[in-house]
């Protein structure tokens, strides 16, 4: 059974960071291309960013970029998604998935859910003053 654990949401305030970790419990990480997704109440689910095997290759939404940075830690089985001058819409619940090519191969953030091999539980991002 492929299992991700999110892990890093909280409260933060507009302008302020968080780091997210997406860690991988009993298969490795190594051969996975990683999307980060996110869900606002009352919206539809979106792709924020997503990092492929190697981590040679990152696609960011247009919402994010400049903002977010995704990165990968293999010997860590581990995947972040640091979230840097956060706004009020950067509020939800944020999701790691994982998938293989040719299915997912972040040529793009979004990705049909059926081209996915896992998704982790959430971790709640909130934006407050």
């Amino acid at each position: 059974q492929l299992q991700l654990v999110e892990s890093g949401g909280g409260l933060v305030q507009p302008g302020g960071s968080l780091r997210l970790s997406c860690a991988a419990a009993g298969f490795t990480l190594d051969y996975y291309v990683i999307g980060w997704f996110r869900q606002a109440p009352g919206k539809e689910r979106e792709g924020v960013s997503c990092i492929s095997s190697s981590g040679g290759n990152t696609k960011y939404a247009d919402s994010v970029k400049g903002r977010f940075t995704i990165s990968r830690d293999n010997a860590k089985n581990t995947v972040y998604l640091q979230l840097n001058n956060v706004r009020p819409e950067d509020a939800a619940e944020y999701y790691c998935a994982i998938g293989r090519p040719p299915y997912y191969d972040c040529s793009a953030v979004y990705v049909p859910a059926g081209a996915l091999d896992a998704w982790g539980q959430g971790t709640l991002v909130t934006v407050s003053s």
